[in-house]
């Protein structure tokens, strides 16, 4: 019997949750010297490259905060990333989710729409550490942080349920075409070029600023600048709006899934 969109929201697999994610966040690093300390390093030193290339190649500015020249431009900009990283992390592997785990479908009775859940909660970690490294670089460039990132964990919980949607989708879809994980390479490295990491919407001709703000990660970048970076409370009513069509979005990936894997097995 198929199981029912509420199996999607994993509240009686918690356990199991908490297992295949920790498995997940501590295998890649296992065999490496350093281990799970490449978590905390690679944000810190990748915000040192933006500082020193903006700071001392580009001599950049970000509009609206030129007096703090390429540190607060390195500091934008990894705003952005931290973002579509996340983003990025979903995407990139979510084609091969089920096709990487036969057995999981074939031979044992799993909640395949589990894998998802696992890949975002794996992406929210190595979020976590990065905006850690940024909110320390933050209190160390500035001497304080804005009582306005209280609200960071409220902007992206209305990410999330746009990232289990293209989860969902993305992995039942790459099981049928196996195209899709090469095409998503391509999609994600134009997206960071398509939304606002390395400029602000504010930027752009009105006409673009239209369709850029079509993008379901501008908000996102955007809001997180803006609470984190400006001290500025989120837009609620747009953020609100924003988690409604995610958890739609996310409603559809759920229902997709569920009506196409009954061929999960027949093709894997």
């Amino acid at each position: 019997m198929a199981r029912s969109t509420h199996s999607f929201i994993p509240l009686s697999n918690r356990s199991l949750l908490w297992q295949f994610a920790r498995r997940e966040v501590l295998g890649r690093y296992r065999g490496s010297l350093l281990g799970l300390t490449w978590s905390f390093l690679t944000p810190l030193l990748m915000l040192g490259v933006y500082s020193f290339v903006f700071v001392g190649v580009f001599r950049a500015s970000w509009p609206g905060a030129e007096k703090g020249g390429g540190v607060e431009f390195a500091l934008q900009v990894f705003a952005g990333l931290v973002v579509f990283n996340l983003f990025a992390e979903v995407a990139n592997r979510a084609p091969n989710l089920v096709v990487e785990q036969p057995n999981l479908v074939k031979k044992v009775i799993f909640p395949v729409e589990l894998l998802t859940w696992v890949t975002v909660l794996s992406g929210l970690f190595h979020l976590v550490i990065s905006v850690a490294s940024l909110l320390l670089v933050l209190l160390i460039a500035r001497g304080g942080l804005p009582v306005t990132a209280l609200a960071l964990p409220l902007v992206l919980s209305a990410f999330l349920p746009f990232l289990l949607g293209v989860g969902w989708f993305l992995s039942a879809l790459g099981v049928f075409v196996r195209d899709v994980g090469q095409m998503m390479n391509m999609i994600v490295s134009l997206t960071m070029f398509m939304s606002p990491v390395f400029y602000s919407v504010s930027t752009l001709n009105v006409r673009w600023q239209f369709w850029m703000n079509l993008n379901p990660l501008t908000l996102i970048i955007e809001q997180v600048r803006a609470v984190v970076l400006l001290g500025q409370w989120p837009a609620w009513s747009t953020l609100g709006l924003y988690a409604l069509l995610a958890c739609a979005f996310a409603a559809a990936g759920a229902i997709f899934f569920q009506l196409t894997r009954k061929g999960f097995a027949d093709v894997l």
